[in-house]
């Protein structure tokens, strides 16, 4: 596995593969890398022939009041990860290279970024944003993929993609979870043992609550929603919102299948979010859900 860390270094690489007639796949990350990334690295060498990773904890996405300083970074293990899954380019740029200057040209999103997520997170998807518009540049991938885990996100990248005409394809993978249903995120390790094992899993229970709502009848968005609400309300979670949008990331007025149900929530001092699209569900074996 070759690692990249100057940035004109990666886009030589990108290119030099490229002229070879070689796709690049390319998956960015923040690090902290578990089997839900891994399988993103497994669905980028379906569609290409070679993969690159980045390693980035962007500073534009975190708030004053956020989790900068202590985000978890473990760089040597993310490496070996990496290498034993046949990455073949890890990109790990340092973030005085990537904003020499504090920037002054961003991309700003539209309303579709002010909602959930941004609602909560002022600021969060003008700094996602910029700097996937950074890394696209850099890397200068074939197809990009994400996970659907971070749906807002994922579908405000692909918005981005086609609003700036991109020269990439986005694709988009469903979560990965543990066995008992917890979507996988870098921010479980924030979580204590006994976070773990009981309030961090009312998340997929108020999504598979709505999930049954919705399957017993229930189109109005209202009740599939306090379905939710009300799985969430347990001890030691802090309930944020419950949503039912579209891909197009508005608000829904008959739930459907395909209608996506979102959740976040607080479980201490950590914000979980997590959804599922309403008539695929969160299965017997939600590893693959």
């Amino acid at each position: 596995m070759l690692e990249r860390v100057g940035l004109a270094d990666m886009r030589a690489w990108s290119r030099a593969e490229r002229a070879r007639g070689r796709r690049i796949g390319f998956v960015p990350t923040m690090g902290c890398l578990h089997e839900g990334h891994l399988r993103l690295v497994d669905r980028a060498r379906e569609l290409a022939d070679r993969v690159v990773v980045s390693i980035f904890v962007n500073p534009l996405q975190f708030g004053p009041q956020e989790d900068l300083a202590r985000y978890p970074r473990d760089l040597a293990r993310d490496r070996t990860l990496a290498s034993d899954r046949g990455v073949d380019c890890l990109f790990v740029p340092e973030a005085g290279a990537m904003y020499p200057e504090p920037p002054v040209a961003r991309v700003v999103p539209g309303a579709p970024a002010d909602m959930l997520e941004g609602a909560a997170r002022p600021g969060h998807f003008a700094g996602v944003l910029t700097v996937v518009a950074k890394l696209f540049h850099l890397v200068e991938p074939d197809v990009a993929v994400f996970g659907r885990k971070d749906f807002q996100q994922a579908m405000l990248v692909k918005r981005l993609v086609q609003d700036l005409d991109f020269p990439l394809t986005i694709d988009v993978m469903p979560t990965i979870r543990e066995l008992d249903g917890l979507a996988l995120s870098s921010r479980n390790t924030y979580l204590s043992t006994d976070e773990r094992r009981g309030p961090a899993l009312a998340l997929s229970r108020a999504l598979r609550a709505m999930e049954q709502a919705w399957r017993g009848g229930d189109a109005d968005p209202a009740a599939v929603k306090r379905a939710g609400m009300d799985a969430l309300a347990a001890p030691g979670v802090m309930s944020e919102y419950c949503a039912l949008i579209g891909e197009d990331l508005q608000p829904v007025t008959r739930a459907t299948a395909h209608t996506v149900a979102l959740v976040a929530a607080r479980v201490g001092t950590t914000r979980l979010i997590d959804n599922v699209v309403l008539g695929e569900g969160i299965g017997a074996d939600p590893r693959v859900a």
